[in-house]
């Protein structure tokens, strides 16, 4: 695992084709080379500073679930990057930058990705906790009364979401979804989240973690339909210790919640430029990244 921080990448000779809040996606010409670097985003603003080989642990984390979920569903991975870096577009990198590499980037197949997120929730919160204590739904979805913050739904719930470049994703229903993608694709996307959310959701529980929600990519690839992005990290989900669950009320978690809780407490309008962060928030925030590595997988990173 290693401490040295990286927050922006390019790589001679290849073309770079996106940088997101935390990905850089490079073109390998018949594939995609996915890194996923140490930037941190909170209230949709980039922070100054990252966290130490947090992207190490994201990649590595959806590596894990790959795994786990193959049999569920084909998902767009070709290559863990350290072992694979033979491919010829490759070639030129140095030695000491695909050592860096190694363990934060993925190659993986040209999908096109789908114009909705899907997102799978199990219990109730966030901003769907707001919606309940409104109307008693979830994303227009009628839920029974006497539910608390943070209370298990009776059964997991699909709320799919649009995709916005800038600002908030926003809500839709799911009769929206299949305007969007067609019934066929969209029905196919609802059944696949929920079947990979209960069966991470299950075994999550048997590690310590509740997985309150997540958020899956899809994407079309041949005309088939296959899991992208990154799957099941503490940045597309929400992971509760299971050991301090207590519905009525927040749960502590493993993602940014350092983060969020810092800024919450500054006088920073939430608009741009951010803050940088303080060491002990950042030292925090990166042991629970390893922590739920550590729980889900067994093993240290």
């Amino acid at each position: 695992m290693t401490n040295n921080t990286l927050l922006n990448l390019d790589l001679p000779g290849i073309k770079k084709l996106k940088s997101g809040k935390v990905r850089e996606i490079f073109d390998l010409g018949d594939a995609f080379l996915f890194v996923a670097s140490d930037r941190i985003s909170a209230f949709d603003c980039v922070m100054p500073n990252g966290i130490p080989g947090k992207g190490e642990v994201l990649t590595q984390i959806s590596h894990f679930w790959f795994d786990q979920t193959e049999k569920l569903v084909p998902n767009h991975r070709l290559a863990k990057a350290g072992d694979s870096f033979a491919v010829p577009a490759l070639a030129g990198v140095a030695d000491e930058l695909k050592s860096q590499l190694a363990k934060r980037a993925m190659i993986v197949k040209k999908a096109k990705p789908l114009a909705v997120e899907c997102i799978v929730r199990g219990y109730l919160a966030g901003s769907g906790w707001k919606e309940y204590k409104k109307s008693q739904t979830v994303c227009g979805i009628p839920l029974p009364a006497g539910l608390q913050e943070s209370s298990e739904l009776p059964e997991p719930i699909f709320t799919p979401s649009t995709k916005a470049d800038t600002g908030h994703d926003e809500n839709i229903s799911f009769e929206e979804a299949q305007k969007i993608l067609g019934n066929e694709i969209a029905n196919q996307a609802r059944d696949l989240s929920l079947k990979i959310y209960k069966f991470a959701r299950d075994y999550a529980r048997q590690r310590g973690i509740i997985i309150a929600d997540t958020k899956f990519e899809f994407g079309l690839f041949k005309g088939k339909l296959i899991l992208i992005d990154e799957v099941l990290t503490p940045d597309s989900s929400r992971f509760w210790p299971a050991s301090s669950y207590a519905p009525g009320k927040g749960q502590s978690s493993f993602d940014k919640q350092f983060v969020r809780d810092y800024l919450e407490m500054l006088d920073w309008d939430k608009n741009p430029p951010a803050p940088a962060l303080p060491l002990e928030v950042v030292a925090k925030t990166r042991a629970k990244y390893l922590e739920a590595y550590e729980r889900l997988t067994g093993k240290k990173l």
